[in-house]
């Protein structure tokens, strides 16, 4: 392979990978009302590690529990009347890894776009603030699209259905192949 095709393959592998590593909560859509287990998943961009990461949840959305985290600790922040408003995880997360924290929550009875502010700070001090609205931007904050399943847009892939129409064609073609009359027999 020549180096101009190496580097372009590296280019091509590296840069969206580079471009999606960010704070994301998941699922990235629910339904009004629901028990949602939703799942914080941090990646580690620099060569030192992370040691503490924040999240501020959204109005309306109603915290219920926390998974344990091995390796980190929680602390709850809370508003004057107890009402859980965001969540602090210190720990240490090794460059080129990720973490999940887990929690579940009751979803706004209402449709709504929850944004999850994010702030993961570095060993040495430095902040990263995942809270952009610009879906572009570097720091995009993350989304969760809550609304009925029927006004939830859905992307359909046509790759399972090209799949089974080439294993069609194959089969019909093996199928013609063994049942066709055969010459005699010398």
């Amino acid at each position: 392979m020549r180096k101009s095709s190496r580097f372009l393959l590296l280019t091509g592998i590296l840069i969206p990978s580079i471009a999606l590593a960010h704070a994301v909560v998941f699922p990235k859509t629910s339904t009004p009302g629901a028990y949602e287990r939703y799942v914080l998943r941090v990646p580690n961009e620099r060569d030192v590690p992370t040691v503490r990461v924040e999240l501020h949840f959204p109005p309306g959305l109603r915290v219920v529990s926390f998974g344990d985290v091995p390796g980190w600790k929680l602390e709850v922040l809370t508003d004057t009347a107890q009402h859980t408003t965001g969540a602090i995880w210190t720990g240490v997360l090794p460059k080129e890894r990720f973490v999940e924290f887990p929690f579940v929550a009751v979803n706004p009875t209402d449709s709504a776009s929850l944004t999850w502010p994010t702030i993961q700070t570095y060993q040495g001090g430095e902040v990263v603030s995942w809270t952009s609205p610009d879906t572009a931007s570097k720091t995009p904050v993350s989304s969760t699209l809550i609304a009925t399943t029927a006004s939830v847009p859905v992307k359909v892939s046509r790759t399972s259905l090209y799949i089974s129409l080439a294993a069609l064609a194959f089969s019909l073609i093996a199928l013609s192949v063994a049942v066709r009359p055969r010459g005699p027999k010398v």
